[in-house]
């Protein structure tokens, strides 16, 4: 599928759409911290549709979206992108920028620092 890349409203309705696994346009409305009209959600999902990242189905009178990409790749392809445009391709440091979030807390880190552990033991390739 290439580069999966998503405008902030979209990403909001993929959110829902990946809580909840499938959604009608009021469902995924009901979610959203925004109040957004019907209609938008509408054509934010039929974007999404025509771009192949979320598919539907008839339900009596409504569609049932569901989402066509996993979470996983989404995240995977955004951070990509990420490290390309804001870190001039260094993971090393977005990886800094991360950990000095301040929010992030002691079990947080120390479970980041596992998977670090993990990864070099596995020879980090």
């Amino acid at each position: 599928m290439g580069e999966i890349s998503f405008t902030d409203r979209e990403l909001d309705v993929m959110g829902v759409l990946w809580a909840l696994g499938s959604a009608t346009v009021a469902e995924v409305r009901d979610r959203l911290h925004d109040d957004l009209a019907y209609t938008t959600v509408l054509t934010v999902l039929r974007t999404l549709e025509g771009k192949g990242y979320v598919g539907h189905r008839e339900e009596g009178r409504a569609h049932r979206y569901r989402p066509l990409v996993k979470r996983e790749a989404a995240g995977k392809s955004a951070l990509r992108r990420l490290r390309r445009k804001v870190f001039d391709g260094s993971a090393e440091q977005l990886l800094t920028q991360l950990v000095s979030d301040r929010d992030l807390s002691e079990d947080e880190l120390c479970r980041m620092r596992r998977l670090l552990d993990e990864r070099l033991r596995e020879g980090g390739a």
